[in-house]
């Protein structure tokens, strides 16, 4: 195989989670912001660093912009594996991205104030921009004085750090952090924030793939499966913490960063991405995705998989379905098989690839939950079928919801809402059609002793106009509790304001949409 540059002693870090085969297809993170929290930075006077992107940096301990003054050490080595560049010697998977760099940790000490430290960073980083935060820290025993946490407390929900970084992830950014390093230690298992139900816990395994020692293991106290996924985190080439150099180093610690890098990679390809379809491909495009463990979570990772992986872009409610193709395939022609799980019809279309490389498809719409089952067929210049992808299996989405799917499972049908709930019709403004979504709870008083009958309600959803006229009814029927979708079309109404309203039992809701010709 050939690669795009001289990686030095860092392509084996690199190669063993296909990075170089993500920057031939010229991904590198570019306009992807990535953040980094940890004990500090030296970056200014450092060879790998000359072309980085560095936009902001805070001393959350200090309370000022140096970085650099007192246990820089570690977030360097961690940063350089990240972002660093210097051909023939060290180069990062996102080194095209810009970076935010938070000191928020002090080396000689472990207390509570460093979570403080840590919510804050990320707080400020939002208030930035950032698409993607990394920490290589942990949290789980303090200094005398300070209450240390118990494995129990490691569920996702009640240590500081996690809660900011779920936080964080209800913000929209992609978080990640290191599992820790205490796999061979009495405490074993994976450090706050790596329990959080959304963060991406990053266990190591060695040049060979094989988990090393000190990785920390899952599950979460209360059963998750952790760490997510896994890349190089013995003997990785980075920074020297103190001279200048290059040196070696293990620990969880730096296999996160090229996790980090990877998932710049995936939003640098598809900036449209949203976090929560960022984790899942992460998922999707590890190794031991179809059998997961707490030892590497879902395997692998696999940068090609991941920026290969099929995904849909929502744009005004219209729903498309993009993918790139490893480099030996991009010459060849593709097409796509598909048809919906309540139709016995075949169809295929030949795709063409944009100017960055990816084949677009303009998926049909459908009923809200249909089932979109596809496969793509690479065919020589005679229009033979030379392969599928994917070999053996065929990817699924379902319609409306963002994720395909292809080793994880599809999220199960109408998981029963708590409340009703009627949300903004999208797009809005809209030019012809618009969808609206409701929610209907288990209705109050109902018991399963009294038949299904007992669960089901009238529903009325209708549409008006600024006249207060009925124009349109989407919904007259009784509806079992579920999420549904609805769409409403104008296309033979004027210009205008109009209003649509729910009626279920005693909840009524209206709310306000805008057609625009």
């Amino acid at each position: 195989d050939t690669t795009p540059f001289n990686y030095g002693p860092s392509f084996t870090q690199n190669n063993l989670s296909d990075i170089p085969k993500v920057h031939e297809l010229g991904f590198a993170g570019k306009d992807v912001i990535i953040g980094l929290l940890d004990s500090g930075f030296d970056w200014k006077n450092r060879k790998c660093f000359e072309k980085v992107k560095v936009i902001a940096e805070h001393d959350f301990v200090n309370n000022d912009t140096v970085t650099n003054h007192g246990g820089y050490g570690h977030g360097t080595a961690v940063f350089s594996i990240l972002a660093g560049f210097d051909e023939g010697e060290l180069i990062g998977p996102a080194y095209d991205a810009k970076f935010i760099l938070a000191k928020t940790e002090y080396v000689p000490t472990e207390t509570h104030l460093e979570e403080d430290n840590y919510a804050a960073a990320l707080e400020w980083m939002d208030s930035i921009g950032v698409d993607i935060t990394s920490s290589s820290l942990g949290y789980n025993e303090f200094d005398k004085g300070e209450e240390s946490y118990t494995y129990e407390n490691m569920d996702g929900k009640t240590t500081i750090v996690t809660k900011a970084a779920e936080k964080a992830f209800s913000k929209g950014i992609v978080v990640i952090t290191a599992a820790g390093n205490e796999g061979n230690k009495k405490w074993r298992y994976i450090t706050a924030p790596a329990d959080g139900f959304n963060v991406i816990a990053v266990g190591a395994v060695s040049s060979d793939s094989v988990v090393t020692f000190f990785s920390s293991q899952g599950p979460t106290a209360d059963g998750r499966i952790k760490p997510e996924v896994v890349a190089q985190g013995e003997n990785v080439y980075h920074e020297a913490w103190y001279n200048e150099g290059y040196s070696s180093g293990s620990g969880t610690s730096y296999s996160a960063p090229i996790v980090a890098g990877i998932a710049g990679q995936l939003l640098s390809a598809y900036p449209y991405l949203k976090n929560t379809q960022v984790r899942e491909i992460l998922l999707e495009a590890s190794d031991s995705v179809s059998s997961p463990n707490n030892f590497t979570g879902y395997g692998l990772l696999s940068s090609l998989k991941a920026v290969t992986f099929p995904n849909i872009k929502n744009e005004n409610g219209k729903y498309i379905l993009n993918k790139i193709f490893k480099p030996s395939n991009i010459n060849r022609s593709i097409w796509l098989e598909y048809y919906y799980n309540n139709s016995d019809t075949i169809k295929v279309a030949k795709l063409e690839k944009n100017q960055k490389g990816i084949y677009s498809f303009n998926i049909p719409e459908a009923d809200e939950n249909n089932i979109l089952v596809f496969s793509y067929e690479i065919r020589d210049e005679n229009n033979n079928i030379l392969y599928k992808v994917p070999e053996r299996k065929n990817y699924v989405w379902r319609y409306g919801e963002e994720n395909v799917h292809l080793n994880l499972n599809v999220p199960k049908l109408n998981i029963i809402p708590q409340n009703y709930y009627l949300s903004q019709n999208y797009p809005n403004p809209f030019n012809s059609t618009t969808t609206i979504q409701y929610s209907i709870p288990t209705p109050p008083h109902s018991s399963t002793s009294q038949g299904e009958g007992a669960r089901e309600e009238f529903i009325s959803l209708k549409v008006y106009d600024i006249l207060g006229r009925e124009i349109a009814t989407l919904v007259n029927t009784v509806k079992e509790p579920g999420n549904y979708l609805v769409k409403f079309d104008a296309s033979n109404f004027a210009s205008g304001i109009y209003f649509y309203r729910l009626i279920a039992n005693d909840f009524i809701q209206t709310k306000k949409m805008v057609y625009l010709r």
